[in-house]
């Protein structure tokens, strides 16, 4: 006698897989009473789940891997400790490879983790990935892949983010409501969804102010403190500063601030920063960064909750992007400008 599979469950009930499984987890959106149903369904069927053996139908172990651009990132450390929560609480270890910021480098940690026959896969993509193949591959080799925070859009995996665009939006909108209007973006690499949105809510704030963008205050770099120390250069050498910066993220904040502090640049009476990830640093440096929280932990085990429904759902499995909400954290480094009325 075949076993009783999740799919036969969900047929008696007269709900999809997706409802059992959630059901089964104990998630949130599924209501009391159907909870206790299936439950009470499962019992009855002598179903049990077994996520180990589904993952294995095709010799993988109970490994997940996970890849990211660079673990002494506070934010990314936060989102490994949510991963590996949720992991080790359905059975599963799990495998941490960074990328490094570099392409070749994720795309070695992409070929070793398949090799080794992963579960499946979870990834924040590098600052230089622009070319997917390799994990377009992988996903033709049928290996479970969920990504997180910097994503290929193109890709049709589940996907973990915030909304980029609505939580730049808002971090200029508190810089012109500070009464700063020449405002920079210090910027990451193009070709990443992430930069590219962070961009569009910059410009887009400006925008329905009725503010210019100025080209030359807005900077491309990387994703380190080193890269926001180069910027704080970049933008010395022009002769004169923006009136504030929205940085990409907290690690390049930093940097800007420290090197425009050593400077004598004065934060922010010369010019104000608002970064990205609301890192501990933010609210350690004097004043204070203000900075739009992400939810790196939560992240981590919504990532995780989307690779284990693919495992239970097999072919049944459609992915679905869930979007979790941000808040700005209005620190020292963003205060209302002295001497200008709005």
């Amino acid at each position: 006698m075949n076993q009783f599979t999740l799919k036969d469950l969900a047929r008696k009930l007269g709900v999809s897989p997706s409802t059992v499984s959630r059901a089964l987890r104990g998630h949130p959106d599924i209501s009391p009473a159907t909870k206790q149903r299936v439950a009470e369904a499962a019992e009855k069927y002598h179903y049990h789940p077994n996520q180990l053996a589904q993952s294995l139908q095709k010799r993988r172990s109970n490994v997940i891997g996970v890849i990211v651009p660079a673990i002494r990132h506070h934010f990314f450390s936060n989102v490994i400790s949510g991963i590996e929560e949720l992991a080790y609480d359905n059975g599963y270890t799990i495998m941490v490879c960074q990328s490094n910021e570099t392409l070749a480098r994720e795309i070695l940690n992409v070929q070793a983790l398949v090799a080794n026959r992963v579960a499946g896969l979870l990834i924040a993509i590098s600052s230089e990935t622009t070319d997917y193949e390799h994990l377009a591959r992988a996903m033709r080799q049928h290996v479970p892949l969920v990504q997180f925070d910097r994503v290929v859009e193109e890709l049709d995996t589940g996907k973990v983010v915030v909304d980029d665009y609505a939580a730049s939006f808002g971090a200029v909108e508190h810089l012109i409501e500070s009464g700063y209007r020449r405002i920079g973006h210090m910027a990451g690499q193009e070709g990443i969804a992430l930069n590219r949105k962070r961009f569009e809510g910059y410009r887009d704030a400006l925008a329905a102010h009725g503010l210019p963008l100025e080209e030359k205050f807005h900077l491309r770099g990387g994703y380190r403190e080193e890269d926001g120390r180069a910027g704080a250069e970049r933008y010395m050498a022009m002769g004169e500063l923006p009136e504030a910066i929205l940085a990409i993220n907290d690690p390049v904040a930093v940097g800007l601030f420290t090197r425009f502090k050593e400077a004598g640049v004065r934060i922010p009476d010369d010019v104000a920063l608002v970064g990205f990830s609301d890192t501990p640093a933010a609210a350690l440096i004097d004043p204070g960064l203000t900075t739009v929280h992400q939810p790196a932990f939560d992240m981590g085990r919504t990532a995780v909750s989307l690779l284990l429904r693919q495992f239970d759902e097999g072919a049944d499995f459609e992915p679905e992007t869930v979007v979790l909400a941000t808040e700005l954290r209005v620190r020292g480094s963003s205060a209302p400008r002295r001497g200008l009325c709005n």
